[in-house]
């Protein structure tokens, strides 16, 4: 059985199965040295509906270490640091992504500071030595982000590849890009990492050393909104082989750590609030902030207004969106003296991207940035969270995330002091070697095998 999309005629990914009775569930024996407290947990599942990155573009060694990013790995960590030999002991950490907290938020009735800091003591109550916020993550990423286009913009008559920019914080769409689209849209990814490599570049890097930890005596878990970001963290490129060592070593969606607390039969409501940590030793966060950008981490909107002060003087104080097709692609645009200067784009869903990519293909494309996403309306719809139990869009359950979400107060990436030192104190300044080394990767064309225009989206 394969996904409609599929033009493969065998299907290396692990298929939706609607009926819950064939779930697959793992039944741990009581006499396995790694005991599991639970006695069921899911397997992790990626399916082609939900990664989208489909067309058999995972091999079988990366199936395997994705299926093994679930619940039960967190409990293996956990079940390691009770045994006596303290040399295999590890130091636990999660990270946060902050478009997961709206969803426990509205799931359990609470703010979403009170789920910050609830899923914070629930983790903590399992054993977790450390939880953090992965938005000084994002403050990275964004700022790089800004840079990079700025560079590309002013060499754009020198540079082939110069423009379009498009974002690379997606791994769906990186993954679909590299994979599929290859050479004609790989030189256009902006090579700033994603916030949760970045994040793990912070708790495997600076965290670590702050600590005297070496990064393998580190296990760094992220709780993300997607399953797509469990493939991203198998990445070679985000891989120490000194210390044979992953920036993030299993990735956790929002709703299996909900399945966590319905096996222990915990509500959020029941759990004792605690704060979450920050990388900067005893010093706690005091209220969640995000991005400008209603559903993602608003890479469009800081860029656009970055870019109009940087290249044209011009302070742009509220962005006006104009509707395409759908509501799921939108452009933005900046007019100087009956000029139109700049020309963004968000592209939400891959059918959205076909038709962008389409168009860059034809030589017809207008737009100097495009934020790409893989899932239709942005990070919140994650297919990790906001879904119902048989799979399908929850959308009271979106609405009220979207609505807390935007509730959240914004933060500029520039005005984060502890950014601003690790740049001095971590990175050796804001152009340094180390910057390129720590905050930027780059993006291949792999091995194409079927014409990608050819995907009925």
């Amino acid at each position: 059985m394969k996904c409609e999309n599929c033009t493969k005629k065998e299907c290396s990914k692990k298929q939706k199965n609607d009926d819950k009775q064939n779930a697959s569930v793992d039944t741990l024996s009581s006499n396995d040295e790694e005991k599991n407290e639970f006695h069921k947990l899911a397997n992790a599942k990626i399916f082609l509906s939900d990664c989208l990155a489909c067309d058999n573009c995972m091999t079988s060694e990366e199936g395997v270490r994705v299926f093994q990013q679930n619940q039960k790995e967190l409990f293996r960590i956990l079940n390691l640091n009770k045994k006596c030999d303290v040399s295999k002991h590890k130091v636990l950490a999660v990270s946060i992504c902050p478009q997961s907290l709206p969803y426990f938020a509205a799931k359990f009735n609470i703010s979403v500071n009170d789920a910050a800091k609830r899923l914070c003591g629930f983790l903590k109550s399992l054993g977790v030595h450390y939880v953090f916020d992965t938005t000084i993550a994002a403050d990275f990423s964004i700022l790089e982000s800004q840079k990079e286009f700025v560079q590309r913009y002013r060499q754009r008559n020198q540079e082939e590849h110069a423009l379009p920019m498009f974002a690379s914080a997606c791994p769906g769409w990186i993954r679909y890009a590299e994979r599929v689209l290859t050479n004609p849209v790989t030189p256009h990814i902006c090579t700033a990492k994603s916030p949760q490599q970045i994040m793990g570049s912070l708790v495997k890097g600076y965290f670590a050393r702050q600590q005297n930890l070496s990064p393998d005596k580190m296990f760094h878990i992220i709780v993300a909104p997607c399953y797509d970001k469990k493939l991203e963290a198998l990445r070679e490129d985000f891989y120490t082989a000194l210390y044979n060592s992953q920036d993030v070593d299993c990735v956790l969606t929002s709703g299996e750590i909900v399945q966590i607390m319905e096996q222990k039969n915990i509500s959020m409501t029941d759990v004792t609030e605690v704060a979450v940590d920050s990388l900067f030793g005893d010093i706690k966060e005091v209220d969640i902030v995000r991005h400008d950008g209603k559903r993602s981490d608003g890479y469009l909107e800081h860029i656009f207004k970055y870019a109009a002060k940087e290249l044209f003087d011009m302070d742009v104080n509220e962005i006006t969106y104009k509707a395409l097709k759908n509501k799921d692609f939108q452009e933005v645009a900046l007019e100087k003296d009956g000029e139109t200067v700049l020309r963004f784009a968000a592209a939400y869903g891959f059918r959205n991207i076909q038709n962008m990519v389409l168009k860059l293909k034809k030589g017809k494309f207008l737009y100097h940035f495009v934020e790409v996403l893989a899932c239709p309306g942005g990070c919140l719809n994650g297919k990790g969270q906001a879904q119902t139990e048989d799979g399908k869009l929850d959308k009271a359950l979106l609405n009220q995330m979207e609505e807390m979400y935007a509730a959240v107060p914004v933060r500029l990436p520039e005005t984060n002091m502890y950014v601003q030192k690790l740049y001095q104190d971590w990175l050796e300044g804001m152009d340094s070697k180390k910057v390129q080394e720590t905050l930027h990767t780059k993006y291949h064309a792999m091995n194409q095998t079927v014409n990608s225009l050819d995907i009925k989206w």
